[in-house]
């Protein structure tokens, strides 16, 4: 890079260095990752490794990581925008996406879509903004994560267009999702979305996205509720962190803990968690540098892998990939499915035993679009700042 971003004043060199590393990476994978047949990202890369090297064959495709993916180029350079969008400006490839919102039938998709069309003030703002109000059935339960990317799109949006009512009631959705006393978001806004006996479980993602939306949405005009909610929330996950910077995955949405940790995800170190905690702190929200640099530090080496008798790398320069996730192999996710029965019955009843018999030593090798999509709208994005399009 020619400068050093704005938001590296929160690491140290170390970190620094590390995140330099995962961003020239990421530049280099994101284009293996472009279906150019379909002018559209895939959904994964899949990967393999011996002694040979590595073989990658990619599988699927996805609107809502290709939305993703044009939210964090967006602050790159013009010039080097090209090469990651499949040769598209920036301008272009946001009207892709718009002209396939309107196919779509995800809240989560047509939101992303709209904060992307926001961001850069895309002159089909206004169609993104529309179908997004038609699509969204704001009374009904909703996922909290798609509910969260909906604040984040109209809180870009209203600097363009009268979203005010619209954004009020999304507000209002998001901060009434929280139970009663919990210092966590739910992973759904009421009943019926998920079944019964895991409705109190909630994810890291869950969190992430409504700290980053509520922080946002203070940022573009003054709002001490969310900005409070956000900071309640990043509290929560930092405190919990995991000694070895690891951020955890499924939390308690009644009471805030720890339900199962593992999956640990790379995205979740490098790109998600600092992404919303520096949003957080742009917008006022306190100083979380040492647990982003701690979950950073995560990455050059996770104690499971050592503790497992057997060390590989996370990070696969040449190839532009990084090992998706850390897990335990366990068969059908038993330990998971086990945690959520004990503590829907009892908040923190665990079975130490399984954790014992299922070690998390497996290694997910795939690697997603989204990833590095967050990783540059992470470390790049600033709060009040406008990334612009080439030619714009």
């Amino acid at each position: 890079m020619t400068s050093v971003p704005a938001r590296y004043a929160h690491l140290d060199g170390e970190t620094a260095e590390l995140t330099d590393r995962i961003m020239t990476l990421a530049s280099r994978g994101l284009p293996k990752m472009y279906r150019t047949e379909s002018d559209e990202y895939a959904f994964t890369r899949i990967f393999t490794t011996s002694a040979d090297g590595v073989t990658a064959r990619l599988s699927g495709t996805s609107l809502r990581y290709a939305a993703i993916v044009a939210l964090g180029v967006a602050w790159l350079p013009p010039d080097q925008q090209p090469a990651l969008l499949g040769g598209h400006s920036l301008d272009e490839f946001v009207s892709l996406l718009v002209d396939r919102q309107a196919a779509s039938g995800n809240l989560g998709d047509i939101a992303l879509i709209a904060w992307a069309a926001a961001q850069i003030g895309h002159g089909r703002l206004e169609d993104a903004v529309r179908r997004l109000r038609e699509f969204d059935r704001r009374t009904a339960p909703e996922y909290v994560v798609e509910c969260a990317w909906v604040v984040s799109a109209l809180a870009a949006a209203r600097a363009h267009l009268d979203v005010e009512e619209y954004l009020a009631q999304a507000r209002e959705r998001l901060l009434g999702s929280v139970l009663p006393g919990s210092p966590v978001f739910p992973h759904v806004t009421g009943p019926g979305l998920v079944k019964p006996y895991r409705a109190h479980v909630a994810c890291f993602a869950d969190q992430v996205y409504p700290i980053q939306a509520l922080a946002r949405l203070h940022h573009s005009g003054d709002d001490p509720a969310a900005l409070a909610a956000a900071r309640t929330a990043a509290a929560q996950i930092c405190r919990l962190q995991g000694p070895g910077g690891q951020w955890w995955w499924h939390y308690d949405a009644r009471t805030g803990d720890v339900i199962e940790g593992y999956p640990v995800y790379s995205v979740h170190q490098h790109a998600m968690g600092p992404m919303a905690l520096l949003d957080l702190t742009e917008a006022g929200g306190g100083d979380f540098a040492e647990p982003i640099r701690k979950g950073l530090r995560w990455m050059l080496g996770p104690a499971e892998l050592g503790d497992g008798g057997f060390a590989e790398p996370l990070l696969l320069d040449q190839e532009g990939l990084t090992v998706r996730k850390v897990f335990r192999g366990d068969p059908r996710k038993i330990v998971r499915g086990l945690h959520t029965a004990t503590t829907r019955v009892r908040p923190g009843l665990r079975l130490p035993v399984v954790n014992r018999v299922y070690r998390p030593t497996a290694l997910d090798r795939e690697c997603r679009p989204y990833e590095f999509g967050w990783l540059y709208f992470a470390w790049l994005a600033r709060l009040g700042a406008r990334s612009l399009p080439a030619g714009r």
